[in-house]
């Protein structure tokens, strides 16, 4: 079997680092790039939602020498003190030097390798454009469909193109027909989406989960909303980075898929 090649730590990270744009955005809860560095020259690199003791220790056992997430570890003013289940993490880490690079809303908002990029491309959406702001960013995708489906409809078929597998529920009728979607993957249902969505003429949202006070805000917007589960609808963009990463550099790599089930 043909093994990939052998590149440094520096180079990888330089790479992701522009083409993820980690620059704009500098607002992000996330501390986006490299979280942890671990070995200099990596063999293979495994790929991950989340930065997790779980995810760190298949990874080592992957054999690989860094792990990219779209949920890292580091946020905003946070290790204070590195004690209980940050201690555990980091030191999973350190064992099996390993290096930790996370993108968070970078991911989110990439126009053409984020979550909701990809999600609009599974939904086959036409006239695309940027939607769903969030810290000063538009994060989300909008588009139109072909043709008009149900709700019940353009859920199987994003679920049908999804890695593993997950029950996805549905806030208003099932068989409403819709036309005009907006896509925030993750916790997308906040309240300035919708009102976003009402102001566009938008029918349906496809996002990864509802909130309580989120449905308030569905009803009063009149849309529907397709919730894929916030882990589900957060594959689609560590996937691309990890066919972008293996058709650029020819490095080993390996999707860990280890579902949450929210």
């Amino acid at each position: 079997m043909k093994m990939g090649k052998s590149i440094k730590l520096k180079e990888i990270v330089s790479y992701l680092d522009e083409l993820l744009k980690l620059d704009e955005f500098s607002s992000d809860c996330s501390n986006n790039g490299l979280q942890f560095e671990g070995k200099s020259t990596i063999s293979k690199i495994a790929f991950a939602v989340d930065g997790s003791a779980e995810s760190f220790r298949k990874a080592a056992e992957a054999g690989a020498d860094l792990l990219f997430v779209h949920h890292g570890i580091s946020w905003g003013n946070g290790f204070k003190r590195i004690v209980g289940l940050d201690a555990e993490r980091i030191t999973l880490l350190a064992q099996n030097a390993l290096s930790l690079y996370a993108a968070h809303l970078p991911l989110d908002a990439h126009a053409g390798i984020g979550h909701n990029a990809r999600l609009a491309a599974m939904a086959e959406l036409r006239y695309t454009a940027p939607f769903g702001e969030y810290h000063g960013k538009k994060i989300g995708v909008r588009g139109e469909l072909p043709e008009a489906l149900s709700v019940e409809k353009l859920a199987k078929k994003i679920d049908l193109l999804l890695p593993s597998s997950g029950k996805i529920l549905f806030f208003g009728d099932p068989e409403r027909k819709v036309s005009r979607v907006g896509i925030i993957s993750g916790g997308g249902a906040y309240m300035e989406a919708f009102t976003e969505m009402r102001e566009l003429g938008l029918e349906c949202l496809i996002t990864g989960e509802m909130t309580h006070e989120a449905v308030s805000f569905a009803r009063e917007a009149n849309a529907a909303v397709i919730r894929l589960g916030h882990y589900r609808s957060e594959t689609p963009g560590v996937l691309a980075v990890m066919s972008d990463v293996k058709r650029y550099f020819d490095v080993d790599v390996e999707f860990l898929d280890l579902p949450t089930s929210f």
